[in-house]
């Protein structure tokens, strides 16, 4: 089964070797039919804690590594 990948920005790089990274999404509501934007935090790991807050990145599902984090970094978005 493929890993999914989702794309989102590095809002906090405060603990080690994880940064936490909100990834936006936008559907349409099934009886209004306007354009709703929900987000939510994903806990991701950052072995060489590479990337710091505000950069886009892009996230990939892994192993649990601890309680929270089951998300890698894979790439920096430009």
């Amino acid at each position: 089964m493929p890993k999914r990948i989702l794309q989102g920005t590095v809002v906090s790089d405060k603990q080690d070797k994880t940064v936490i990274v909100s990834v936006v999404r936008h559907f349409k509501h099934p009886l209004y039919a306007k354009i709703i934007k929900k987000s939510k935090k994903y806990a991701a790991h950052d072995e060489t804690n590479r990337f710091k807050a505000g950069d886009m990145v892009r996230i990939r599902e892994c192993r649990p590594i601890s309680k929270r984090k089951s998300w890698e970094v894979v790439t920096e978005d430009a």
